[in-house]
């Protein structure tokens, strides 16, 4: 069956991801997409015509796939809570994260390459933050239920961990020795429990 421009296009996107993770945005060029892709020479220019629009193809396929990484984590949010509240959802997030180390590395590495390059590029930040959006829904839907008082606050502190935990495990000084499952499991719930503690300061924040 002849390949379809959808089917070319998820093909350009998907190594112009393994190019940046891989080489990082330096390394990434209409001919080194065409070859590594095993593609004709002039096929990625053909679909996108200039760099800026290349790296907008691989940020659009990694929110789409990111998009349903966060569905699929969301479908498991109603049983962890009603299955062992707390501690369940704790597993929940390190098998979360543990894919996102261990088996997305790569797209995990071209996800923080292209944070940089939104920061620079007005037109990708908004791309960009919507593969943000979605974890912050679920994670104040979570958090909320598991009883939060400030479910906003506390999801901007979750997901600031989580990226944090994946940062480092991939690209900082814990990158020698990511974490176990085990590990992320036991830090996840330490912070949840730590979260959630009441305090006087949560009982005058504003929720959120």
């Amino acid at each position: 069956m002849p390949e379809t421009s959808s089917q070319r296009v998820d093909l350009i996107a998907r190594t112009a991801v393994h190019l940046i993770a891989s080489r990082g945005l330096r390394g990434l060029t209409h001919r080194a997409v065409d070859e590594a892709a095993g593609l004709p020479p002039g096929s990625t220019s053909y679909h996108a015509r200039t760099r800026a629009r290349l790296i907008e193809i691989a940020l659009l396929h990694l929110a789409d796939e990111g998009a349903a990484r966060t569905d699929t984590v969301a479908l498991g949010v109603p049983a962890s809570l009603t299955g062992g509240g707390l501690d369940a959802m704790a597993r929940l997030i390190a098998d979360y994260l543990h894919t996102t180390i261990y088996e997305d590395t790569e797209r995990s590495l071209a996800r923080f390459e292209l944070a940089l390059e939104a920061n620079r590029r007005p037109e990708l930040r908004a791309v960009y933050d919507s593969l943000g959006r979605r974890f912050e829904t679920v994670a104040r839907m979570v958090l909320r239920d598991l009883g939060s008082s400030a479910p906003q606050r506390h999801a901007r502190a979750l997901i600031a961990w989580s990226e944090g935990m994946v940062f480092d495990s991939l690209a900082g000084s814990g990158a020698a020795r990511p974490p176990s499952r085990g590990e992320l499991r036991a830090d996840a719930a330490e912070f949840l429990r730590a979260l959630l503690a009441p305090s006087d300061a949560s009982a005058k924040d504003g929720g959120g």
